[in-house]
Order: C-alpha cells, then sequence, then structure tokens
C-alpha cells in the first residue's frame, strides 16, 4: 500500500510527464483535461458517468478554499463531466498557477476516491492513469 506522498508523487510525475518540458498554460490545462478524461474512461464503468461527475465536482469544490480565483469553474459546471469550463479558466492562469491547480485538483480527487472505495481499489483502477502510454510521444516520456 502507498503513502499519500508516494501517490501525490506519482500523480505529480505522471501530470509532469504530459506536460513536457517548456510547456505553456495551453499545454498544463491540456495535460489536466487529459488526465482526468483518463480518469473518467477509468472509472465510469465501476460508478457511472454521474459518479464520477460528482467525484470530479467535490474534488474542485474541496479546492477551492486554496484556489478562490477559480470559483467561477465551479458555478459554470454541470451535472455532467464537462472539462471545457475547467480548461478555459486553466488556459488564463499562469503555467505556475495552473500546474498548482491540477496537481492539488488531481491529488484531492485521488484522496476522495480512496476514502470512499479504499486504497487497494483506487490504485488498481486509476494505475493506467499515471503511467505513461506507449503512445505519448518521445519528450513527453523522459522523466522530471
Amino acid at each position: 500500500m502507498s503513502t499519500p506522498s508516494e501517490e501525490s508523487h506519482e500523480i505529480l510525475a505522471s501530470l509532469m510527464c504530459r506536460v513536457g518540458p517548456n510547456a505553456d498554460a495551453a499545454a498544463v490545462a491540456q495535460a489536466i483535461i487529459s488526465i482526468l478524461q483518463d480518469i473518467d474512461s477509468s472509472l465510469t464503468p465501476i460508478v457511472g458517468q454521474q459518479g464520477v461527475a460528482a467525484l470530479y465536482r467535490r474534488s474542485l469544490h474541496l479546492c477551492l478554499s486554496s484556489h478562490p480565483h477559480l470559483a467561477s469553474t465551479y458555478g459554470g459546471m454541470q451535472a455532467s463531466l464537462d472539462l471545457t469550463v475547467l480548461q478555459a479558466v486553466l488556459v488564463k492562469q499562469s503555467e505556475a498557477e495552473a500546474l498548482l491547480f491540477g496537481e492539488v485538483l488531481l491529488v484531492t480527487f485521488h484522496e476522495l476516491l480512496t476514502t470512499l472505495i479504499g486504497s487497494s481499489l483506487t490504485t488498481r483502477l486509476l494505475r493506467g492513469v499515471w503511467e505513461p502510454s506507449s503512445s505519448e510521444t518521445p519528450a513527453q516520456e523522459k522523466s522530471p
């Protein structure tokens, strides 16, 4: 069983791998959206589309206390997992702000899911999300 710091490190490493070197806010936003889409694909067969959307909304809500300038994201969300609002907000941030928010959001989502279904099942369900895929470009395969 991994510790929260190991999970956070794995999530950040995955995010950085997808972002690649010399990325701007748009690339960071796309990487975050891509991870959330992969999470959606992994969890929808288990908890359904509405379940994934509810986990996402709750995670986003929990993150707003440390990132209140992104509150418009939460207000503009639908009941479904529509990531276009989040992406539009993230591209307006600096690269560092978008990256920090993405890390906090993904770690919060992971922790919330772990609380609900346990660490072992969360790890099994999301293992493929955090591992780099063979279809990624060589620049993205380099470790941070």
